[in-house]
């Protein structure tokens, strides 16, 4: 297992990726209140929860505003872009979504990917699906959002097997 840390190159072919390895994504980002308030106007997410004080304040288990949880998950995915799928020919599918835990106005949001598994396409040689694991903490080290995603990424070398190996047709 390899931990790298997000500074080294934008993007991966099929086999850079090694099972088990982990991806600390660079830099992190502090959610404001502004940029919450704008996904909710840009999606539609009309909630009080999210944008109106009182309401958080008075009416709510929290207190306060919470940052809408497909914003978290959109922020860390794009955090996950320039180590996991920057050359991915396609995002396949996300297998699972979790939000741990609330993101509130001013947290400091990091997060890191680990690969759980790759596969060589049966049908095109120059190509293979990579499945990793995508955590987001904030600044208290607490997980606040957690997903699974296979992304199909392009071969450097088509011709070669994932042991190197010439492929015969």
């Amino acid at each position: 297992m390899t931990v790298h840390d997000g500074r080294e190159k934008f993007g991966r072919y099929f086999e850079d990726f090694q099972i088990g390895d982990v991806y600390k994504h660079w830099p992190g980002h502090t959610i404001t209140e502004a940029e919450d308030h704008l996904f909710c106007a840009l999606t539609m997410n009309l909630h009080p929860l999210h944008s109106d004080r009182w309401y958080a304040e008075e009416e709510t288990q929290f207190g306060k505003n919470v940052v809408v949880g497909n914003f978290v998950y959109s922020l860390v995915l794009g955090m996950s872009v320039p180590d996991v799928s920057g050359k991915a020919i396609a995002n396949l599918e996300v297998e699972s979504l979790q939000h741990k835990a609330p993101t509130f106005h001013g947290d400091t949001i990091r997060a890191e990917t680990r690969v759980i598994d790759k596969v060589e396409s049966k049908t095109k040689p120059d190509r293979g699906v990579v499945t990793v694991e995508t955590r987001g903490y904030n600044q208290r080290g607490e997980e606040v959002v957690y997903f699974r995603r296979k992304v199909l990424v392009p071969k450097r070398n088509p011709g070669f097997s994932g042991e190197g190996q010439q492929q015969q047709s």
